[in-house]
C-alpha cells in the first residue's frame, strides 16, 4: 500500500502528492483518490529522464478516478494507465474524446470511460469535475498561436470545500484572455496546479503564471510540469518568487502535503 492512501485528510482540506511532470494524486476527506495524468514509464534513459526509476508502482496506490488533460504521451500514457486498470478495475477515466478513444482502442471497458468537453460538469461520489479550455481549439491567431493538434482541457475539481484548478498544458497568453479566464474564475478555485516554464514559450512564463493565479482568484498555487525530463525542468523557488498575494505550495518530488496546512 502506498503511504498516500493513509494520509489523514480532515474535512475542509485536500491531500496532494506530486510524482513529477503533471502527474499528481489528490485525496479528499471522504477518502477518494484521484490521479491526474499518471505518467510512469518503465524505460527511462538517462539522456531523457532526471530520475532513473518511476516514482510510482501503479498497483500500490488505490485509485478511484483518473483525469486526463489531453492526448499526448506524457499526459495520456497507455503504459501506466493499463497497469492502473489491471490493478484497480473499478477506476473511472475522465478526459477529452481523443484520450477516451485511445483507451477504448487499448482494451479499456467502455463503461469505465467518461468523455468530457469544456463547459461540462461530471459528478462522481464526493467529487465533481468541471472541464475548461487550456488551449482554445481554434488557437489564438492574434497571438500567433495555431490550433492545437488535440483538445487541451483543464479542470476545476470540487472535493469537499476545496476547489482545485488543474491547468493542463495551457497557452502562454492565457492570462491575457478574459474568455479563457472567466469560466475558471466562475468556478471559484481556491488552489491551482499550474503548468509554467520560464523560457520554453509554449506555456506561461513565471510572470504570466503569477498573473493567471491572481486573475482566477487563487489563494494558493502548486507548480507543475517539471522534475521529470532533463530538457524540460525549472527551479520552483524562482517560480514562487514571482507570486504576488498567492501562497506558493512547492511539493517535493514524490512527496505529499495537506492543504491548507495547520489546524
Amino acid at each position: 500500500m502506498h503511504p498516500f492512501e493513509d494520509l489523514p485528510v480532515a474535512a475542509g482540506k485536500i491531500g496532494l502528492q506530486w510524482f513529477g511532470q503533471n502527474s499528481f494524486a489528490l485525496k479528499d476527506s471522504a477518502g477518494a483518490i484521484i490521479q491526474v495524468d499518471p505518467y510512469f514509464p518503465w524505460e527511462r534513459p538517462a539522456t531523457q529522464f532526471i530520475h532513473p526509476r518511476p516514482p510510482l508502482d501503479e498497483a500500490t496506490l488505490r485509485t478511484d478516478l483518473v483525469l486526463l488533460t489531453h492526448d499526448h504521451g506524457d499526459h495520456t500514457c497507455v503504459e501506466s494507465l493499463s497497469r492502473l486498470r489491471d490493478a484497480f478495475p473499478h477506476a473511472m477515466y475522465v478526459g477529452p474524446s481523443e484520450s477516451m478513444d485511445r483507451l477504448r482502442g487499448s482494451g479499456f471497458v467502455a463503461d469505465r470511460l467518461q468523455p468530457i468537453a469544456a463547459g461540462e460538469r461530471w459528478e462522481w461520489g464526493s467529487v465533481a469535475v468541471n472541464a475548461v479550455w487550456s488551449k482554445p481549439p481554434g488557437g489564438l491567431p492574434d497571438d500567433d498561436i495555431g490550433a492545437p493538434d488535440v483538445q487541451h482541457l483543464g479542470y476545476v475539481v470540487e472535493a469537499g470545500t476545496e476547489r482545485v484548478y488543474i491547468t493542463g498544458d495551457l497557452v502562454n497568453t492565457f492570462a491575457n484572455h478574459e474568455e479563457l479566464l472567466a469560466p475558471v474564475r466562475a468556478l471559484r478555485p481556491t488552489l491551482g496546479i499550474l503548468t509554467t516554464h520560464p523560457t520554453e514559450g509554449e506555456f506561461p512564463d513565471f510572470c504570466g503564471c503569477a498573473r493567471l493565479a491572481v486573475e482566477v482568484g487563487l489563494r494558493a498555487a502548486v507548480p507543475a510540469h517539471y522534475g521529470c525530463f532533463v530538457s524540460r525542468t525549472y527551479d520552483p523557488r524562482q517560480w514562487a518568487a514571482h507570486l504576488q498575494g498567492v501562497l506558493p505550495v512547492v511539493i517535493g518530488y514524490n512527496q505529499s502535503v495537506v492543504y491548507p496546512s495547520g489546524d
